[in-house]
Order: structure tokens, then sequence, then C-alpha cells
């Protein structure tokens, strides 16, 4: 719970209240798990871990720091629910939701029944797909554990509408959304929107160097070395990322317009199509 953390590692109300009430902070999303490596922890290296780094983190600085895999703050659906609330409360109200890669069906199912009982929904469920990415993963985590996005988008979406839920609940797309695509047929599947780093990183200038966890990233991007970050120019590359962004926007007006739609909520998955053989 770094930044809401003791000094023993456990979540801290105090410190929660008194950093989630800030202006700068818009919505609260509990990581369950990430699509890259679901089920596996994290750990930030000592050498990254930088005076401004650990401040923030509330840890020591200059030394590994370990994500776990798991919660200490809850361990049960019921419990998770009643931590959405907590949060909610000690924000002050704002949208408070969590992320998953879908892996085991049933856990989900089990998390729908626990707000149908108590009555605590989340603001959004961000489901991120089983291909999405980071330069520090086990390969056997980033390509073999987790629903891809289209099955957990699905299986989702849908769950949440046999339980009457979807109404009260935003979904948030997340795994590999490159292109204007990608995010309509994010949108077509049942997300109400998406998330997107692969596509943003790129356009900072990202070359995938694989060298995001040994702080020795060539394009600045994901190095505390003040030689290398100083590569990364953000007068020039600022607009590089808008004007990805602004085309990527552009391109799905364009598809919408291909598909005689005028608006996103006319789209649905009878719009998208899938060559059989492309499920060999």
């Amino acid at each position: 719970y770094f930044g809401c953390r003791s000094p023993e590692g456990s979540f801290s109300d105090e410190l929660c209240a008194e950093k989630s009430q800030g202006e700068t902070v818009r919505m609260i999303e509990i990581k369950l798990s990430q699509g890259a490596k679901p089920g596996h922890g994290g750990i930030l290296p000592a050498s990254k871990n930088s005076p401004e780094i650990a401040a923030i983190r509330t840890v020591p600085p200059h030394t590994d720091i370990i994500s776990p895999p798991s919660h200490t703050a809850f361990s049960t659906p019921l419990e998770m629910v009643a931590f959405i609330q907590k949060l909610r409360d000690l924000s002050g109200g704002k949208p408070i939701g969590f992320k998953l890669c879908v892996g085991i069906r049933s856990e989900f199912l089990a998390i729908c029944k626990a707000m149908i009982e108590t009555g605590i929904k989340p603001d959004f469920i961000t489901v991120d797909g089983g291909e999405g990415g980071t330069g520090a993963a086990p390969i056997e985590y980033s390509n073999s554990v987790g629903f891809p996005l289209n099955d957990g988008l699905a299986f989702v979406v849908d769950a949440l509408v046999g339980f009457d839920l979807k109404k009260d609940i935003r979904v948030i797309a997340s795994g590999k959304i490159l292109t204007g695509f990608h995010l309509l047929r994010a949108l077509a599947m049942g997300a109400d929107m998406s998330n997107t780093a692969r596509g943003m990183m790129l356009a900072l200038g990202c070359i995938q160097a694989l060298e995001c966890n040994r702080n020795n990233c060539p394009t600045g991007i994901t190095t505390q070395n003040t030689q290398l970050m100083a590569g990364l120019v953000v007068s020039n590359k600022r607009q590089r990322v808008a004007n990805y962004h602004n085309q990527t926007v552009k391109s799905v007006a364009e598809l919408l317009t291909a598909s005689g739609l005028d608006r996103i909520d006319q789209l649905s998955r009878t719009h998208i199509y899938r060559p059989v053989s492309a499920l060999a």
C-alpha cells in the first residue's frame, strides 16, 4: 500500500485519508492483478528507488522494494467490497474501482455475489488482458497466464449484465490497445472506455529495449539515471504523444462513420467479426 502504508507495510487509514483527498487524486484503483503477470508480485530495484520515489512510496530509499501479489487488507470477496467502501469514505466519496486480469471465472462471480449481498459496488472495473505488457515479467506469466482482453472483457461484461450490476458500474478495457480499431472493438465488446499505456509509451519514444528493470532505459523513459533522462525532451515528445492521441480518436470517428453509425453507444458485438481461421 505504497504511499498509504504503516512502517510495517499494512494499510494506513490515516495516510490514505490525507493523500486521497488531495485534488490531484481523481479516482482510486485497487489492483488485484495485471495482465502482464497475473498472480505474480513485482520488485522495484534499489537502483531505481530514489529519495523522491521513496518519499512518495513511504519506504526507505536505495533499497529493493517488493510488491506482493496479494493484499493484507482483505482476503475474501465480502472483505474486498467492504474495503471499497472504506476507501470511498476515506477519500471523501471519490470513485473507487478495481483492476484484474480474469483467471478463475468463479472468483469474479463470487465478487459479483458479494456486491449483491452487501449493496456495495465499485464505480468501475478495469479488465486487463493477458497480453498486457511490461519490460520486467517472467515470460511464462506474460505469455501464458490470464485471459486475453477480448475473452476476459466479454465475460466480465456479461457477468455484470447477468447480475443486473452493469448499469451502476463502468468497465474500462486495458491491454494492448494501440489503434482506433482496438479501441472500437473494446467498446463494441461492452467497455465504456479504455486505458492505453503501450501506445502512449511508444509515442513517447520507447524502443522496447527491455531495460525497464535495469535503470538503463536508453530513451530515458523508465530510468532514474539523469544522463539518460536528459534524452527525453518534453517539449518535443509532448507533441508526438498529443498527435498520437488525437489521430487515434479521429480514426475511431472515421470507423464509426464507415460502419454507418453516429454514436459510440450504437456499437455492439454484431459489428465485430473474427475469421474462424484466426482461432487456430
